[in-house]
């Protein structure tokens, strides 16, 4: 791809101190996730007998900075990935591993990967302002944070897709999250939508990973066993929980309140 296309923090990332930092620390996120699931639990304790905390503003610009973020992650690696298809087609797409040290992607595949700590945030304000913190939401940044360390760590094949994937998924996810948290009203359709997408994204995580067993070899299509099984396991799970989010939410929970708004009308 032509060099004068990229920034200069993008050009200048040395992405080999990544790699060996992960190579010899990325166990670290185990920990991370310790500190995580201690914090929420024993903030939610502690917020039982206490007043919700409004947090309106702080959430606006926490949900839009992640969101534009998420937005310049998902162009420059998916300007990366649409160069791998246009080049070489769909199974270079997916077998690629030189999306980890290619100059456009480089830092945002790194990037990508530290995202998950503060993403962490999330629940810090849900718990806080005393939402409903659902078994799906906890779980969700735990593996995420725990699978995405160890495949930058292998530079696993399939990372081009998992990446761009979320970018994308989230982009739109935080802008949601923005409007709502200024009091902006939006369509119900948008959060069917989104609930979609990120079913969707499962999916074809899952048919990743098992094109990636099919195709696996030690130089076109560089993975491990481990990593294969456990991202499968890991998708199948999201892949459930989100379609029985989608189910409880959209279409039992709509039932219920369509049949709600009749009784109203008809009273």
């Amino acid at each position: 791809m032509n060099d004068t296309l990229l920034f200069d923090f993008e050009r200048h990332f040395d992405e080999k101190v990544a790699f060996k930092w992960f190579e010899e620390n990325w166990t670290v996120s185990f920990v991370l996730c310790s500190v995580y699931a201690v914090v929420i639990f024993l903030g939610r304790f502690l917020m039982r007998d206490r007043q919700k905390l409004d947090l309106r503003v702080p959430l606006v610009l926490w949900s839009l900075s992640l969101s534009v973020f998420s937005t310049i992650g998902s162009v420059r690696t998916g300007s990366y990935m649409l160069h791998l298809l246009s080049s070489g087609g769909f199974r270079v797409t997916v077998c690629d591993t030189t999306f980890y040290s290619a100059p456009i992607s480089k830092f945002w595949a790194y990037a990508f990967v530290l995202s998950k700590v503060p993403e962490f945030g999330d629940t810090v304000f849900i718990v806080l302002r005393k939402q409903r913190l659902i078994f799906l939401h906890w779980y969700h940044h735990i593996t995420v944070l725990l699978y995405s360390f160890y495949t930058y760590r292998e530079q696993a094949a399939g990372g081009c897709w998992f990446i761009t994937m979320n970018y994308t998924v989230h982009a739109l996810m935080y802008g949601y999250y923005a409007a709502k948290a200024a009091g902006l009203r939006l369509p119900r359709p948008c959060a069917m939508i989104i609930t979609t997408l990120q079913t969707l994204q499962m999916a074809l995580g899952l048919m990743v990973l098992a094109l990636v067993y099919v195709w696996q070899n030690d130089t076109l299509c560089r993975s491990s066993d481990s990593n294969i099984t456990w991202g499968s396991i890991m998708y199948l799970s999201y892949l459930l929980l989100f379609s029985s989010f989608f189910y409880k939410s959209y279409v039992k929970g709509g039932a219920k309140d369509t049949a709600g708004e009749r009784r109203v009308k008809a009273e």
